[in-house]
């Protein structure tokens, strides 16, 4: 480039207000200063750009090819500039979210209500993953943050470099109208291997932490009926189709109206987390800033 950016972006608003002093002026320059670089920018590229009369600026057919392209550069930049400052300001931007079903539902879908209401101009993508579906795209980088569940902080080991604890919850073991007895006392886990049990599908957390709770307790952990997502165990137990696992607030309102039962065990069931997986390394807009905030301060 035969001249530095500086000269063109002169030659720009001098050609787009056609005066050396409206030019000076947006530039918080002076009009000899202007009329200086136009020449020596004139002098660079060997011709004349502008002809000067008393009626004004007008370019010539080689100004007028140069403003063309200038114009064009110019004006990306200045939308690239506004479309920073609205990022910055959270008035624009992106946030890509993986989320497990049951931290979805258990923490993350307040927290996202209120960051739309608070940055409407914000777009949200959020992608159902599996937990170790979600630590995989956030070594690949398909996400900015991830909010998934887990047995312990030790599970996700690897996936990023920050795991955050931001929920503890527990579950029950429910039961529909049929086996309502088995809520009048308290049940050995292998006296209920007689029943279907309806849990999530395998490569999920859920999974995972039921398998390993089973063997923990002596048994092997056979379901009858897996399910791709959690909100399927709770009506189709309601239905008499099986029994199953569910954490205690998505049970709730069901435990409270007599829709299902909860089976009491004599054996304990360990306390699961909600953790988020972010990097550090990696980049993100403001937007995806704000938001991991919001779910840290939430914890």
């Amino acid at each position: 480039m035969a001249a530095n950016f500086e000269h063109y972006k002169i030659f720009y608003y001098v050609a787009r207000y056609g005066s050396f002093t409206k030019a000076a002026e947006l530039l918080y320059s002076n009009q000899p200063n202007v009329t200086r670089i136009i020449r020596i920018l004139e002098s660079e590229l060997g011709c004349t750009l502008m002809n000067r009369s008393n009626r004004g600026i007008t370019l010539t057919e080689e100004g007028e090819r140069l403003y063309r392209r200038v114009a064009a550069a110019f004006e990306q930049i200045e939308l690239g500039e506004e479309e920073v400052r609205q990022s910055a300001a959270l008035e624009s931007g992106t946030v890509v979210i993986g989320a497990s079903e049951t931290a979805l539902h258990l923490y993350l879908m307040e927290i996202l209500r209120t960051f739309h209401e608070a940055y409407p101009g914000v777009r949200l993508k959020i992608y159902n993953y599996s937990t170790p579906g979600a630590a995989k795209a956030m070594k690949e980088g398909l996400i900015d943050l991830a909010v998934v569940t887990a047995a312990d902080e030790k599970e996700l080991e690897g996936a990023a470099d920050h795991v955050v604890l931001v929920k503890t919850f527990y579950d029950v073991l429910i039961a529909g109208s049929r086996l309502e007895y088995l809520a009048d006392q308290k049940n050995e886990l292998k006296d209920l291997a007689q029943y279907s049990l309806i849990i999530l599908e395998r490569h999920t957390s859920s999974y995972e932490f039921y398998s390993q709770f089973y063997l923990e307790n002596g048994l092997t952990m056979r379901p009858d009926i897996e399910v791709a997502t959690a909100d399927l165990i709770l009506p189709m137990v309601e239905k008499n189709l099986g029994i199953g696992f569910l954490p205690y607030e998505l049970a709730e309102q069901a435990l409270e109206e007599g829709r299902v039962f909860e089976i009491p065990l004599k054996e304990s069931i360990p306390e699961r987390r909600i953790c988020m997986l972010y990097d550090t390394k990696r980049e993100i807009g403001a937007a995806g800033r704000r938001f991991r905030e919001m779910v840290v301060t939430r914890a």
